[in-house]
């Protein structure tokens, strides 16, 4: 089934609203948060807050998931039925 001819299923209000909020960030601030948060990690690393370190390091990640659903969202937008 292809997920762009369903029209069984559609996209809630919140979602809506979600995307077109998101859709005005640009997307190169994740990619920045997501540097950020490694450069934060590594100088943690190195004052010997290692579990500090750890969990600011695992922001890197999230910040990229987000970068690439925002890049998504302003490709595809939600549901092209909704246009």
């Amino acid at each position: 089934m292809n997920p762009q001819r369903n029209t069984q299923h559609q996209e809630g209000e919140v979602t809506k609203q979600i995307e077109n909020q998101t859709a005005k960030l640009p997307s190169d601030v994740f990619l920045w948060a997501a540097l950020g948060s490694m450069a934060v990690s590594a100088v943690l690393q190195c004052t010997n807050a290692k579990h500090r370190s750890l969990f600011v390091g695992q922001w890197a990640a999230p910040f990229l998931l987000l970068g690439i659903y925002n890049k998504m969202v302003k490709l595809e937008g939600h549901d092209k039925t909704d246009r």
